[in-house]
């Protein structure tokens, strides 16, 4: 069974850093996209950050091109993603999700998610 389990939400202030794990067990990363996404209250689900487990390539949306990096620890089948310079607008619920496809930061496309954890950006 393919689990996956995402934490290191909470409550920091504008500015501030988070940085989120996502632990995936009875998948083994290999040639897949792992993606977190978030969805905030009355939005769209939204792809935040993917990553290629096969060669590492990495795909941001706009919004949060160059505060958030994703990175990926294979033996760990670990994916994180660093939240710097935080905005109350990335106030959302945060999801990772494994993609069978490679290269792709679309949810319909994602196969297996875990819970949510939910980050909140405080003005």
């Amino acid at each position: 069974e393919v689990q996956l389990q995402a934490s290191g939400g909470g409550l920091v202030q504008a500015g501030g850093s988070l940085r989120l794990s996502c632990v995936v067990s009875g998948f083994t990363f290999d040639d897949n996209n792992i993606g977190w996404f978030r969805q905030a209250p009355g939005k769209e689900r939204e792809g935040v950050s993917c990553i290629s487990s096969s060669d590492g390539d990495t795909y941001y949306a706009d919004s949060v091109k160059g505060r958030f990096t994703i990175s990926s620890d294979n033996a760990k089948n670990t994916v994180y993603l660093q939240m710097n310079s935080l905005k109350p607008e990335d106030t959302a619920v945060y999801f990772c999700a494994v993609s069978p496809y490679l290269k792709v930061c679309s949810s319909p496309l994602y196969e297996y998610w875990g819970r949510g954890t939910k980050v909140t950006v405080s003005s």
